[in-house]
């Protein structure tokens, strides 16, 4: 479930058009940046061929500014995040934040012409969290639909969540940090996460220190 979300991400918000407001709709933003994304994955031998230095290059600069890792771990933590010290949170989120990008990365290398097929969409203009609709199609297999829950910030539209066939990437987590953090606390969970990410990749590539939660 996560690897067919990191693979399929990459074919819809992966990357941000430079010239993109932060008055763009979401599901423009969402249509817009994929054809993008299709155009450089299918062009990019050194992605292709695996070369993970690059990608990682790439995820840092264009995946991360489409979403709020700092919303989708407290989301994760559910009743917990409040009984986490700041300390604790800024590391949750960054450990969290690492291995999403690590795990991305890695499963980026297996684009293989899958295509995208966005479903229609209609939004009042005093709405501030929608969610967009889409399916992917892949060759010799079935499509997959994917649901990007995404809210409006001062800088534009943010993804929050990810649902795939039904499934939530925020809510799958949240009970496996629960029963993470039952067994060892909070600092355990950091402890997991670390771990996780590190074998993500042999090739770690180290995150810049996540934003205070909250800012």
């Amino acid at each position: 479930m996560l690897r067919a979300f990191l693979v399929t991400l990459c074919l819809t918000l992966g990357l941000h058009l430079p010239a993109v407001s932060a008055d763009t709709p979401p599901d423009v933003l969402a249509r817009t940046t994929s054809q993008e994304v299709l155009a450089i994955l299918k062009a990019d031998k050194d992605i292709q061929s695996g070369n993970l230095s690059k990608i990682y290059q790439l995820v840092e600069a264009k995946v991360l500014p489409n979403f709020d890792f700092n919303r989708m771990t407290q989301l994760a933590m559910g009743r917990h995040w409040p009984r986490a010290t700041a300390q604790q949170k800024q590391l949750l989120v960054t450990e969290f934040r690492n291995l999403l990008v690590r795990t991305y990365a890695t499963s980026l290398t297996e684009f293989s012409n899958q295509s995208v097929e966005f479903k229609n969409f209609s939004m009042k203009p005093e709405e501030t969290e929608v969610v967009v609709r889409s399916e992917v199609r892949q060759p010799g297999g079935q499509p997959v639909t994917i649901d990007y829950s995404m809210y409006k910030t001062a800088f534009g539209w943010k993804v929050y969540d990810v649902t795939i066939d039904s499934v939530s990437l925020v809510t799958n987590y949240r009970a496996s940090f629960a029963n993470t953090i039952r067994q060892s606390g909070i600092d355990g969970l950091i402890k997991t996460l670390s771990t996780q990410s590190a074998k993500g990749s042999s090739q770690p590539a180290p995150a810049k220190p996540a934003a205070r939660p909250g800012a």
